[in-house]
C-alpha cells in the first residue's frame, strides 16, 4: 500500500492507521527492499507520521570508487498540514528540531512512496566511505586505473625523497 487515503485515516479507530511497506523504490540502489512500519495519525488540521525505515543501499565509496553495502536505519517523524499552510490554524501544534511539515494543499491522500524515496535519500550519508581502513592510497592501484575515470593518475609518478 503505498497510497494512504486521509479520510481512511479520519474513519479509522484512534484516527490512526498502520502500514507496512516492503518493495524496491526506483531510484535508489538497494540490495533488497526498502522496509518501513509506519503510523499515521490525524491530529486535526495536521496528519503524524512516524515509523521506522531501513534498508541495505549499494553505495559507491568516495575514497576508492568500490561499491559497498550500507545498512540505512532510522526512524521518520513528518507533519502533513491538511490545508495550505498560509491558513489560520486552529490549534498549535509542537516542532521538534529537524521536524518538517508538508502542505498537502488539498490533496485527499498521503503518498507513502514519495515519502520514504525523500527519507531515503535524505539519510543517505553525505561522505561516503566502504570502510574507516580505506585511504586515498589505493587511487593508485593498478585495479582502479581500470575504471576510465581514474585514467588521469596513470601518469604520476611520485618522488621519494
Amino acid at each position: 500500500m503505498s497510497v494512504i487515503s486521509i479520510e481512511d485515516i479520519e474513519n479509522s479507530p484512534n484516527k490512526t492507521v498502520n502500514c507496512k511497506f516492503e518493495e524496491k523504490i526506483n531510484g535508489i540502489n538497494s540490495v533488497g527492499p526498502v522496509s518501513a512500519k509506519l503510523e499515521l495519525q490525524s491530529l486535526g488540521d495536521f496528519i503524524s507520521v512516524k515509523g521506522h525505515v531501513n534498508a541495505v543501499l549499494k553505495l559507491e565509496c568516495d575514497v576508492c570508487l568500490k561499491e559497498y553495502e550500507y545498512n540505512l536505519d532510522f526512524d521518520i517523524d513528518e507533519m502533513y498540514a491538511k490545508n495550505a499552510l498560509m491558513e489560520e490554524y486552529g490549534q498549535e501544534t509542537e516542532l521538534k528540531e529537524g521536524q518538517f511539515i508538508t502542505d498537502l494543499n488539498g490533496e485527499d491522500e498521503i503518498d507513502i512512496y514519495d515519502l520514504l524515496y525523500q527519507s531515503v535519500i535524505l539519510n543517505i550519508p553525505n561522505k561516503k566511505v566502504c570502510g574507516i581502513n580505506c585511504n586515498g592510497n589505493r587511487f593508485l592501484n593498478e585495479e582502479n586505473l581500470l575504471d576510465p575515470r581514474m585514467s588521469v593518475f596513470k601518469n604520476i609518478h611520485i618522488e621519494k625523497g
